[in-house]
C-alpha cells in the first residue's frame, strides 16, 4: 500500500508530475517507432527468417524488438552506449579525451559531440552490415521483395541513421526534462516491451515439456530477481577523515565521509562485452561460409561456449573497472582536499590500498555477473528450451532492476525535497 501512496504522493507534485508524463510520453513515440518498418521490407518474411538466429536475437532484445521488423529505431540505443564505452576506454589511453573529462561542463559537451558523430558512424555499419548478412542468402531475398538494390540498401540504411539520431535526441530530452537517464529508460522500456512475449513463449514450451519445469522457471526467475536486487544494492565503504581547515578567522571541524565501492562496479557492461566477442566467430562465418564449423562450437549450449563466456565476463569486469575507477586520481583527490583513509599514510600507500579493495570486492562481482549470465541459459539449456531466444536474459535483468531502482531514487529524492515518504524509505 505504501508503494500505491507514493505513487498519488509524487503526482501531487506539479514539476514531478510533469516529469514523469513527459518520461512517457517519449517512451510512447520510441515504442511507436519500433512499429513503423523501413521502405520496401516485408516484415512478415523478415519475421519467419530471423526466427532461432541467435545474432539477431542478440541484438533485438536491446532494440525493443524493433530490429525483427528493420525499423525506423530498428537499431536502439545500443550504438550510442558502444560509442560512450569507446570515448570511456580511449579516454584511459589518450591524454587529450583525459583533460577533457576534467574540464567539466565544456570539455563534457566536446566528448559528448563526438559521441554523437561515432554513434552514427556505429550506426552506419551495423545497419549495413544486418543488410548483407541478409541478403547472403538468396533465399532471404523475398524480405526486400526481390534482390536488394544499391538504392533500397542505401535508403534502409538512412532510415535506421535518421532514426538512431533521432532516438538519441528523445534519450537527451528525457534526461533534461524527463525522469532518470534517458539512454538507460529507452534500454528499459525496450527490454520491457519484448520480455513478456518471450517469458510467455518460454514458459508454455516449459509447460507442455513438464509442469515441474514451467514451475522451477517462476521460482528461478523470482530468485534471480531478488539477487539482483540485493546485490545491486551492495557497497563497500571505505572511510575517509577530512582535516581540520582555517578558512580566514575561521576554523572547520575535520568530516567523517567514506567512498562507497559497489560490488557490482562495472555494471552490465561485462555482460555485453563478452556476448559481443563470443557472438563474433557467428558474425565472421555469415561473409565466411568455411568458418561455420568453425562457429558451431561457440553456440549455446556446449562446454566451450559456458567456459569462454565466464571467462570473458570475468575478465572484461576486471578490465572496465580497472578504467572507469583510478585510485591514482582518487588518492591525489584526497589529498588535495585534505583527506585520508584513517590508518593508511597519504600517496602510494593510500593507492596501494584502494587498488586491494576494489580487487578484493571485483572477484565476488564478476562471479555475481557470471552466475546472472550464465544460469539463465543452462537451465534452458539443461531443460531443453531454446534458450538463443533470449542470449543475455541476465543481462537484461541487470538492466531492468538497475534502471528501475536508479529511477525510484531519483524520484524518491525530490519527493523527499517537498517532505514526502519515497518508495524506498524505511
Amino acid at each position: 500500500m505504501r508503494i500505491f501512496s507514493a505513487f498519488r504522493d509524487a503526482f501531487k507534485i506539479p514539476d514531478l508530475r510533469n516529469k514523469i508524463l513527459f518520461t512517457f510520453g517519449m517512451i510512447g513515440l520510441f515504442r511507436v517507432g519500433c512499429f513503423i518498418p523501413s521502405p520496401g521490407v516485408s516484415v512478415k518474411q523478415l519475421g519467419e527468417t530471423l526466427k532461432g538466429n541467435t545474432l539477431f536475437s542478440f541484438l533485438n532484445v536491446f532494440a525493443g524488438g524493433g530490429l525483427s521488423r528493420l525499423a525506423v529505431f530498428g537499431l536502439g540505443i545500443m550504438p550510442y552506449i558502444t560509442a560512450s564505452i569507446i570515448m570511456e576506454l580511449l579516454s584511459a589511453v589518450i591524454p587529450k579525451i583525459k583533460e577533457w573529462h576534467e574540464e567539466g561542463e565544456i570539455g563534457r559537451r566536446k566528448i559528448t559531440q563526438i559521441t554523437r558523430y561515432m554513434t552514427l558512424v556505429l550506426a552506419m555499419m551495423e545497419s549495413a552490415g544486418v543488410l548483407i548478412s541478409l541478403n547472403a542468402d538468396t533465399k532471404k531475398r523475398a524480405i526486400f521483395n526481390g534482390a536488394l538494390t544499391w538504392g533500397k540498401g542505401l535508403l534502409i540504411v538512412l532510415t535506421l541513421m535518421a532514426g538512431m539520431a533521432l532516438l538519441m535526441w528523445l534519450g537527451e530530452l528525457i534526461t533534461d526534462r524527463g525522469v532518470g537517464n534517458g539512454m538507460s529508460i529507452l534500454i528499459f522500456s525496450g527490454i520491457i516491451a519484448t520480455s513478456p512475449l518471450e517469458m510467455r513463449s518460454l514458459f508454455m514450451t516449459m509447460y507442455n515439456k513438464n509442469p515441474v519445469f514451467a514451475a522451477l522457471l517462476i521460482v528461478v526467475a523470482v530468485g534471480i530477481v531478488v539477487g539482483v536486487v540485493f546485490i545491486e544494492q551492495g557497497e563497500r565503504r571505505i572511510p575517509v577523515q577530512y582535516a581540520k581547515q582555517v578558512r580566514g578567522r575561521r576554523m572547520y571541524a575535520g568530516a567523517s565521509t567514506y567512498i562507497p565501492v559497489k560490488v557490482n562496479t562495472a555494471g552490465v557492461i561485462p555482460i555485453i562485452f563478452a556476448a559481443s566477442v563470443i557472438h563474433l566467430p557467428l558474425i565472421l562465418a555469415t561473409f565466411f561460409p568455411g568458418m561455420r564449423g568453425f562457429a558451431q562450437s561457440f553456440t549455446n549450449g556446449s562446454w566451450l561456449y559456458f567456459v569462454i563466456y565466464t571467462g570473458l565476463i570475468i575478465f572484461f569486469a576486471y578490465f572496465y573497472t580497472a578504467i572507469i575507477f583510478d585510485p591514482f586520481e582518487l588518492a591525489d583527490n584526497l589529498k588535495k582536499y585534505g583527506g585520508f583513509i584513517p590508518g593508511i599514510r597519504p600517496g602510494m600507500p593510500t593507492v596501494n590500498y584502494i587498488s586491494k579493495v576494489i580487487n578484493r570486492i571485483n572477484l565476488p562481482g564478476s562471479i555475481y555477473i557470471a552466475v546472472i549470465a550464465l544460469v539463465p541459459m543452462m537451465f534452458f539449456v539443461f531443460f531443453g528450451a531454446q534458450e538463443g531466444r533470449i542470449p543475455i536474459g541476465g543481462a537484461a535483468i541487470i538492466i531492468i532492476v538497475g534502471v528501475a531502482l536508479e529511477t525510484m531514487k531519483q524520484i524518491e529524492s525530490q519527493m523527499q525535497m517537498r517532505h514526502y515518504e519515497g518508495f524506498l524509505s524505511r
